[in-house]
């Protein structure tokens, strides 16, 4: 008889864990499912952020007709200077 009150008071205190043990891990689902974005337009802007630094977008020509603009106007300037 001792032992299985022994038995039972060790099931009802592992069963007691195991309740709070899913409390706990339901609560962090809980906080996992929050978003950090406040609207889809924000979480669209830093997807497409993210991808443009990775380089899926390839390469932004713009800088780089900046430059070429600017060393050609810098050429024509030294030109008509003489």
């Amino acid at each position: 008889m001792r032992l299985n009150l022994v038995r039972m008071e060790h099931a009802r205190t592992h069963s007691k864990t195991n309740v709070l043990t899913l409390e706990a891990c339901a609560t962090r689902a809980g906080f996992a499912l929050g978003c950090a974005y406040s609207s889809s337009d924000e979480y669209e802007a830093d997807v497409i952020r993210s991808r443009r630094a990775a380089g899926a977008y390839g390469v932004s020509y713009q800088a780089e007709f900046a430059m070429a603009a600017a060393a050609i106007a810098a050429c024509l300037v030294l030109y008509l200077a003489h």
